[in-house]
């Protein structure tokens, strides 16, 4: 089955893209961000984003790891967009308590990521996933920010060993990494 990774920096097009590659028609949009309270910035955003989705398009909006491998296991009529796995990571750090945590949290968050990276693999459905990539600037100054940039890499790493293709969005222009 074919699964395409779309990763980029923040604001690279990458969403956009990801989106123009599925055929028209229905599909399902699982969206990952949480919404914050009281954040006109980060409702603007997803806003944007519901606005370019076509009509018939279900979308499903869900951090939780649950629904999301529900939802890779359950999909073969219609084509899937994640979007995305760095806010799916930062709902999972944050679930297993792994920004203060130790081993053992940690250990929790990547448990997560093992099962939606099966879910992944096991998915019948044109899938298409979502995904920053943080590992090409600075080396962040904070725990937070290492613990992130280091996790998402693997998570992107394991997404796209199961992937059959694979692009990096860069000033909107897409290359073809596998």
């Amino acid at each position: 089955m074919n699964r395409t990774l779309v990763l980029g920096g923040a604001r690279s097009g990458k969403s956009a893209h990801a989106e123009g590659l599925l055929p028209d028609g229905p599909a399902t949009y699982l969206a990952t961000a949480r919404r914050v309270s009281g954040d006109a910035d980060w409702d603007a955003r997803i806003a944007e984003h519901v606005a370019r989705r076509p009509a018939v398009w279900r979308t499903v909006e869900t951090p939780d790891t649950d629904t999301v491998v529900a939802a890779l296991r359950a999909g073969a009529d219609v084509p899937i967009l994640l979007d995305d796995l760095a806010t799916w990571l930062t709902g999972a750090l944050d679930d297993a308590g792994a920004w203060d945590g130790g081993r053992a949290e940690l250990a929790a968050a990547r448990a997560e990521r093992d099962r939606l990276v099966t879910a992944v693999a096991d998915c019948r459905a044109p899938l298409v996933l979502v995904s920053a990539e943080v590992g090409l600037g600075v080396v962040p100054a904070t725990r937070s920010g290492r613990l992130f940039r280091d996790e998402l890499g693997a998570v992107n790493a394991s997404v796209a060993e199961v992937c059959t293709d694979v692009l990096l969005l860069v000033a909107g222009l897409p290359l073809r990494l596998k």
